[in-house]
């Protein structure tokens, strides 16, 4: 039977409906039907770190993919003409202020899906540098035009907020890609019809026009799908970061003989003896201001390497999608073996009790394989939390993935109403802000919230040196007797122990 016919399909998802994390769990639809899609199975309980690299649009030989590019740069050369005026305070609302694109649940919100969006200093910064260092916008003699280009200046617009951006002026797109796919694979009882804004700019009119798609429906919001090959993780093919660390090579590709012994002259005269990583960038922030033109050498340094961002983003992909997808699914099936799910009526003991089974797993059941990445232990405290917090949250327990009281994010709270909360942080032995997080971070967090017991902490180490950095600040500040910090072994090297 067609998915859109009258009769309700049964649950298809990844877990089946005992457990509800993904697009697909959600939805009545496969993991194979959207991999085959060309779609990510994204979660609908946090946001995954992945987010649209504008390069492999640029780079792309789908023909779609090289007119969204062009239609971006189009609508940042209008906001370039527009720059230098004095604008009122709608038509900056209107041309410079984008909400975030959080139906497409990507990027970096610490709970739910929730962001910021970009508003008045976003608005402020690009207004601002596109009538300075990037006042030659559109008009490059040796490089393609690029929407990265923004995040080349430490005080410009930073990674996540150009991903923001580029879903924006790209949304049309994901929700006529969305549609298309929910009217094939979805019951009709499953989606319903939202009013998307800013779907195309008019030049003529200079606004934005709506239109109406059906779409997946998850409460009240719809959802997007996001095609796996315009995606990556960490950073973009063209990135402050790389600018910096490949500043080198950078140098060595400026032809104009005349041009790179000014640029290296004023770089050795400003940079510091035993300069430290900080006062590096600064130098780079001073010479970006006197020579913009260097940021056009790196961006045609990497578009002549720009067969190496589809091979690096797939092996990012294919890292996020071993982690996030199919390890977190064996991690909450061998939970679901134990009592991890079975709720108990007071949140600390529930909480700690909970925690005890995942040590249990990582340590007893080789369940610390579920925290490798490409066969080595995992780097990213982020990537940790998601993890958890995607573990945590797929029983029916009901708990709170939106916390946020004031002073930031706790990792999340168990909650059972306002008279009893509980938060619980995981760490990584490796962080090298442990310490201040074991005295500070999470007790501040805990005031803030008004929880009613201490919080828990579960630490994972992969060594024998994690393991002793981290007894050792317990010692140091008397807490190594404390039961609701927990460590969690998850060394590689003991797999054979395990099975003893």
């Amino acid at each position: 039977m067609a998915p859109n016919d009258d009769q309700e399909p049964k649950e298809e998802g990844g877990m089946g409906s005992r457990f509800k994390i993904y697009f697909s769990d959600f939805f009545g639809v496969t993991p194979e039907v959207i991999a085959e899609y060309g779609a990510f199975n994204i979660s609908l309980i946090n946001d995954l770190p992945l987010f649209v690299d504008p390069f492999l649009l640029f780079h792309s030989e789908n023909p779609e993919y090289q007119q969204l590019h062009a239609d971006m740069i189009s609508y940042v050369r209008f906001l370039k003409t527009q720059s230098g005026n004095q604008l009122s305070p709608g038509a900056l609302k209107m041309w410079f202020y984008f909400p975030e694109i959080k139906e497409n649940w990507l990027g970096y919100s610490k709970s739910g899906n929730g962001g910021r969006g970009l508003g008045k200093t976003f608005a402020r910064v690009l207004k601002l540098n596109l009538t300075q260092v990037f006042k030659d916008f559109g008009n490059e003699v040796h490089t393609g035009t690029h929407l990265e280009k923004l995040t080349l200046v430490k005080n410009g617009i930073g990674k996540d907020q150009i991903s923001d951006f580029t879903c924006n002026l790209i949304c049309g797109f994901l929700a006529k890609y969305t549609e298309e796919f929910a009217k094939k694979h979805i019951h009709k009882s499953r989606l319903a019809k939202f009013n998307v804004p800013k779907v195309y700019f008019d030049s003529r009119t200079k606004s934005w026009a709506a239109k109406q798609f059906l779409l997946p429906k998850f409460g009240d919001q719809f959802v997007l799908l996001t095609p796996v090959d315009i995606l990556t993780k960490d950073e973009a093919w063209i990135s402050h970061r790389g600018f910096v660390e490949d500043y080198s090579s950078v140098m060595s590709s400026i032809d104009n003989d005349q041009l790179r012994s000014q640029i290296n002259t004023y770089f050795t005269s400003t940079l510091p003896l035993d300069a430290t990583q900080e006062e590096l960038e600064t130098t780079l922030e001073k010479l970006i201001n006197k020579f913009p033109v260097v940021l056009d050498y790196y961006i045609r340094l990497r578009e002549k390497e720009g067969s190496g961002a589809r091979v690096l983003s797939s092996e990012k992909l294919k890292q996020a999608s071993d982690l996030f997808l199919t390890q977190l699914k064996e991690l909450v099936g061998r939970l679901d073996k134990t009592k991890f799910y079975q709720t108990i009526p007071n949140s600390f003991v529930e909480g700690l009790e909970r925690v005890k089974y995942l040590k249990d797993v990582i340590e007893k059941q080789d369940g610390y394989k579920l925290f490798l990445v490409g066969g080595k232990p995992l780097k990213r405290e982020a990537d940790l939390q998601i993890m958890f917090k995607l573990t945590w949250f797929a029983s029916a327990f009901d708990a709170n993935a939106e916390v946020n009281n004031g002073r930031g994010p706790a990792d999340f709270v168990v909650s059972y109403g306002s008279a009893d909360k509980t938060i619980i942080e995981f760490k990584l032995a490796s962080n090298n802000k442990l310490e201040g997080n074991l005295l500070k971070q999470a007790e501040i967090y805990t005031d803030a919230a008004r929880a009613t017991h201490p919080p828990i902490k579960a630490i994972l180490y992969f060594s024998m040196t994690e393991l002793a950095k981290v007894q050792r600040l317990l010692k140091k500040h008397g807490l190594e007797r404390k039961k609701e910090i927990v460590l969690i072994d998850a060394i590689p090297e003991k797999a054979s122990a395990s099975k003893a």
